[in-house]
């Protein structure tokens, strides 16, 4: 703006410390997004690579002209030499992750990509594959609501920076739906915090409304490599804090089962 003859419209108002506290205290609470994690099973690395080519070149293209522009894509990170190596088919999988402002964005992505010219395009060679020769065995999908606790994607510092970076997916599940409510309380309540406390980097938090292992909850964490992550797990199960609510009463045998995978960003990747 010119310093020679300033704009006239709405004034700004300062407003004193206090007063500033308020008007945040009042404000409205985010709203709690949308997640749909899917992984593609993939037999072979020919079709590994169509498929990676169809969600850089088709999906991700056509989801930002729709204005979700928060879509991760990964591959498996291979496990350390001491590690039991995945089931091959596991380790050729490809895995996406969507962000959704909101249920209406996700009801509405079929048709939106139904009516895009250029994605149907470019996602020609995915879709010209004859029935015996299919590019993947399934597509599987998970689709979740953000925790209160932490409502919003919250994209690691190496996103931005195009560093390396790798994430865990965790699936905590509960014999019953009692047992996981009180389990997504717990990281409402105090176990969020404790994993940003010690650098965990969480990505999202999410309630399972729809998938195979319902009820059940999933939540990512993020780090720069394997080592640091590591050792912010080291961190975190010797944290007071979680050691206390770990032996509350309200929260014992809530998870009944507990799966895990290592991603790492593709090159593309938006997350």
């Amino acid at each position: 703006m010119s310093m020679i003859e300033p704009r006239r419209g709405p004034r700004s108002v300062l407003l004193a410390p206090a007063a500033a506290a308020l008007v945040l205290a009042c404000a409205p609470a985010p709203v709690p997004e949308y997640y749909e994690i899917r992984r593609y099973r993939l037999a072979d690395e020919d079709s590994r690579e169509t498929v990676l080519a169809y969600l850089e070149n088709a999906l991700l293209p056509a989801l930002s002209r729709a204005g979700i522009d928060r879509v991760g894509v990964f591959g498996v990170e291979p496990p350390a030499e001491a590690e039991e190596a995945p089931d091959p088919v596991d380790a050729l999988s490809v895995w996406a992750i969507i962000a959704f402002p909101g249920i209406d964005d996700f009801i509405g992505m079929k048709s939106a990509l139904e009516a895009d010219a250029a994605y149907l395009e470019a996602a020609a060679p995915m879709y010209a594959t004859p029935t015996r020769e299919p590019i993947y065995e399934r597509v599987e999908s998970w689709f979740l609501r953000a925790f209160e606790g932490m409502p919003v994607m919250e994209l690691p510092p190496q996103t931005a920076a195009g560093e390396d970076r790798i994430f865990e997916l965790r699936l905590y599940e509960s014999h019953n739906e009692d047992t996981a409510r009180r389990k997504v309380h717990m990281f409402n309540h105090g176990e969020i915090d404790i994993m940003r406390d010690v650098d965990m980097a969480p990505l999202l938090y999410g309630e399972l409304l729809i998938g195979a292992n319902v009820p059940a909850l999933v939540y990512i964490l993020s780090a720069p490599d394997m080592e640091s992550h590591r050792e912010h797990w080291r961190t975190f199960l010797e944290h007071p804090e979680w050691e206390r609510m770990r032996d509350m009463e309200m929260y014992k045998g809530t998870v009944s089962g507990i799966e895990n995978v290592f991603l790492r960003p593709t090159a593309f990747s938006r997350i």
